[in-house]
């Protein structure tokens, strides 16, 4: 015998961190008495990790979901398809930034077991993107968002 489990208690971390972003997303939006703050590297870093974590989920839930079901698990490779250009986007942007000021802010990399940031952000890029070649057509990454094909029912 199986147990229902209740949608609210399914998937507590993807939940947490959903309203972890939620949450965010509302201290960075300007308010009259507060202009909002721009993206740093640091940021944009930690963004590209979230990213980079919600590939590896869209990859496998479209793996699993495929042969069951055909059709929803195309929308899921799709998904995956344009999450991969929001990734690239925000990687980009990274090295679009300033990096910081060389007064008390300088990077140790001798400090930091993973390496320098920027070295962090792009071996994490290149990483996920050959998960992206394996998968992924030049062509496909190129196309433009497709129409969608459902409508909700209310």
């Amino acid at each position: 015998m199986t147990s229902a489990i209740p949608v609210g208690d399914a998937y507590p971390y993807l939940r947490a961190a959903s309203a972890g972003i939620r949450h965010h997303a509302r201290a960075l939006a300007p308010r009259t008495d507060h202009p909002g703050t721009a993206a740093d590297r640091a940021h944009l870093d930690v963004l590209h990790a979230h990213l980079t974590a919600l590939h590896q989920l869209l990859d496998q839930l479209a793996e699993t979901t495929r042969p069951p079901h055909p059709a929803a698990g195309r929308q899921l490779a799709t998904a995956h398809t344009r999450l991969w250009q929001a990734t690239a986007a925000v990687h980009d942007a990274f090295h679009l930034l300033p990096v910081a000021d060389e007064t008390g802010t300088a990077c140790h990399p001798e400090r930091l077991p993973e390496g320098p940031p920027v070295l962090t952000i792009c071996q994490r890029h290149l990483a996920a993107g050959h998960v992206v070649r394996r998968k992924t057509t030049p062509a496909d990454l190129n196309t433009p968002a497709p129409s969608r094909t459902t409508t909700c029912a209310q």
